[in-house]
């Protein structure tokens, strides 16, 4: 287990935590949170080695297999899967073994290691290595493209995937989803569920932290505590203890109050009553949150367009691309104020294309795209956050936007977006991406749009950088269109759903819960396509698919009927974690109590164990047959 006993960190002069005690059993998901530059990834550089405590101490199995993402790619020319392969070093020592065994002729010695490879699931890591790479959105012929021909994010994206290949005991993300869209965040969500070892995970997308972990260890005013529980079991406790503290408390109805005030007049209009009724459904979540966010240093909102014309902008039978293929086709829509639009579709689908077509950016191919003569786009993608000077200041963007305003009326605007005192005069050049980002919104948000296109507009930005857009979303009187991998963000601020597949942009049938699995069906369509291509026989091929499925039938069964054994260990596991943590059970009036639960855990952990190994042995077996 990793055991944190009186641990204090600093970076130079400053304290990031100190006496934090606690413990981290095998098997748990623990999600890293807290705002930028409290210590998170100084934690996974103490854990790596990289650094060293300042107090206390951090023990963790000297076995133990470690796994983590690099942040930077090498200049490699071979191919993508090899490059991901070499992420399992065992496999590539035996292999190296293999070879020089077979130089020397040692026919014992080969026979070991081949048993060696088998065991390790030798014969399965090229296949493994494929699944990954789709999963995290690679098209078919990716694998062998050498790894110079990719660009900087999807290079992140094979050193996700080298790191998810090794058979660790302990998984390090930092921050996995930034350069992902929703369907490779789907599929690592799924994937990390299923992942046998201890996670820590850094990560600023709740629903993500809220599907894959199972504690949360928090980052605040010098402390790092573990909590029980998800992401929003934390914001329920946090708000607990902040909702103590009278002076937040009102500020946080305040909030709440401002948000409602905003929905119910919105539901006046009889013309918006679908609208009405997607704002309540956002409102209700909005305010369970709300209070665990009341102390965040962003509170900001958008002021209102100077002009609000109806419709927008319309398209008629609009076609754009690249190169004269068009990506998306026949597109004929409107777009009026108060549309709240999100956008979904499989990895290279169009989104992207959709918003740059909107915003001008991408010239028609065919039909027509009229636009209001008072129509006044804002518009979020990445190169706008590039296109920052890095010699100016927060200040001096701003200036530049408006020469007249007063100094300190765009000082406190700046102050909303975290840009407080002096870090409002410094340049721009060493800002995070967290902060080019917040600068690119806030710039964004001053020119008071009518139309706003925010292509992943939550990438680099923290949890309560997420949380206060939501909140200004909500309160938004112009047209939006949203693409993001954030769920919540949909969530809260969108009342359309467009799916953009096949060329076509249509109306999605169904909720943002829903998509997952109109995903896993067009996954699995594609999927049959391919191997019915060049069939001569189609029944039979249905007939050895339905054979196929029969056979994996048990194998199934066998993994999902460990999994909901290991759920109730696990959560059983958990309440007695809970009881121990009580300081009275350790009185000596207790001591029988205390025997007897810590024997329980005991014998908990060993069943959680074994049912483990059973959970990985039946996985690789039902893994094998499906090869």
């Amino acid at each position: 287990m990793l055991h944190f006993q009186n641990l204090g960190l600093r970076r130079g002069s400053k304290l990031l935590f100190e006496d934090a005690g606690f413990q981290i059993h095998p098997g748990q998901k623990v999600g890293i949170t807290g705002a930028n530059g409290t210590g998170k990834s100084s934690l996974f550089a103490l854990i790596l080695g990289k650094l060293h405590a300042d107090a206390g101490e951090l023990k963790l199995p000297g076995e133990w297999t470690i796994a983590w993402v690099a942040q930077e790619t090498p200049q490699d020319s071979r191919p993508a899967i090899d490059y991901v392969l070499d992420g399992d070093q065992e496999l590539r020592q035996i292999e190296e073994k293999i070879t020089q065994a077979e130089t020397q002729g040692d026919g014992h010695e080969l026979a070991l290691l081949h048993g060696q490879f088998e065991h390790i699931g030798g014969y399965q890591a090229r296949s493994r290595a494929g699944q990954l790479l789709h999963g995290l959105g690679f098209k078919p012929g990716d694998e062998d493209r050498p790894v110079t021909d990719f660009s900087g994010g999807w290079r992140m994206r094979l050193n996700l995937a080298r790191a998810l290949i090794c058979r660790s005991d302990l998984l390090l993300l930092d921050e996995p989803t930034n350069h992902l869209d929703l369907d490779a965040v789907i599929w690592l969500e799924n994937w990390l569920r299923r992942y046998p070892g201890t996670l820590l995970l850094i990560s600023h997308d709740r629903e993500f932290l809220d599907a894959v972990t199972d504690h949360i260890a928090h980052i605040e005013q010098g402390k790092l505590t573990l909590y029980s529980g998800n992401y929003s079991a934390f914001e329920r406790i946090r708000a607990e203890q902040l909702a103590n503290q009278q002076a937040e408390h009102l500020k946080q109805q305040r909030e709440i109050a401002h948000i409602r005030s905003y929905v119910d007049r919105f539901r006046a209009k009889a013309t918006k009553a679908r609208q009405a009724q997607s704002r309540l459904k956002a409102l209700e979540r909005m305010e369970l949150i709300a209070p665990a966010h009341v102390d965040s240093p962003f509170h900001f909102s958008f002021r209102p367009p100077e002009k609000n014309p109806n419709p927008l902008l319309r398209l008629s039978e609009a076609a754009a691309g690249y190169d004269g293929k068009a990506i998306v086709s026949d597109v004929s829509m409107s777009i009026s104020p108060g549309d709240r639009i999100g956008l979904l579709g499989p990895n290279g689908a169009g989104k992207s294309t959709f918003i740059k077509l909107l915003s001008g950016a991408l010239p028609l191919m065919t039909g027509r795209m009229e636009t209001a003569q008072d129509l006044k786009i804002g518009y979020f993608a990445q190169h706008q956050v590039e296109q920052l000077h890095p010699e100016h200041s927060a200040l001096e963007h701003l200036t530049q936007l408006d020469p007249q305003a007063r100094e300190q009326e765009l000082r406190d605007y700046l102050g909303s977006f975290g840009f407080m005192g002096d870090k409002a005069l410094e340049k721009t050049a060493p800002f995070s991406g967290g902060e080019k980002s917040r600068l690119a919104l806030a710039l964004l948000i001053y020119q008071r749009p009518n139309l706003l296109l925010l292509d992943e507009p939550t990438n680099h930005l923290d949890l309560e950088m997420r949380q206060a857009l939501a909140a200004a979303l909500q309160d938004f009187t112009g047209a939006m269109v949203i693409v993001s991998h954030d769920r919540h963000l949909l969530r809260v601020s969108t009342d359309e759903l467009l799916m953009i597949h096949g060329g076509k942009v249509q109306e999605f049938d169904g909720s943002l819960d829903d998509y997952p699995a109109w995903l896993a069906a067009q996954n699995e369509a594609a999927g049959n396509t391919k191997d019915n291509q060049g069939s001569t026989n189609r029944k039979q091929k249905k007939r050895d698919a339905a054979a196929r499925r029969q056979a994996l039938q048990p194998l199934k069964k066998k993994v999902t009927r460990i999994e909901k054994k290991l759920d109730a260990l696990h959560k059983k596991q958990q309440e007695l974690e809970t009881l121990l943590s009580d300081n009275q059970l350790y009185d000596p009036g207790q001591k029988e109590q205390l025997k007897k639960l810590l024997a329980d855990k005991a014998g908990i952990d060993q069943q959680c164990e074994e049912q483990e190994i059973a959970w990985l042995e039946a996985s690789e077996a039902l893994e094998a047959a499906q090869e």
